[in-house]
């Protein structure tokens, strides 16, 4: 028996097979080779179907042009043996919160990449 005093318990959105298709694929799209073109496609097609597959797809562009940027700016650092453990590691890091947002956004979570610079909001 829930009292008032009790915090209400929030469970995710049920998602359809093909909502989960789509924040799956704009999430792992770094992974297929398509980095930001499949996620801005998402975004500007789905955006006025599903907030959720919107939020999704916004997040994964985000990120995916947060690591351009970041990569961009580890290939001068090549040259004095820095950036090349440094580009290493961006290339881990974006496989594995790539990862961590797809099983998040499978779940009907809301995931936002830590560390993202927000260019489309």
């Amino acid at each position: 028996m829930e009292t008032s005093s009790d915090p209400p318990t929030l469970t995710p959105p049920v998602l359809k097979s093909e909502d989960k298709l789509w924040i799956v694929l704009s999430h792992l799209s770094v992974l297929f080779g398509a980095g930001i073109l499949l996620p801005l496609v998402v975004y500007l097609i789905k955006k006025d179907e599903s907030p959720l597959i919107a939020h999704h797809a916004r997040e994964a562009l985000n990120f995916h042009l947060t690591v351009i940027l970041a990569a961009l700016g580890c290939f001068p650092l090549v040259l004095v043996l820095i950036g090349v453990p440094l580009l290493f590691l961006l290339g881990l890091g974006t496989v594995v919160f790539s990862i961590i947002a797809a099983v998040r956004g499978a779940d009907g979570q809301e995931y936002r990449y830590p560390l993202a610079i927000r260019l489309v909001s």
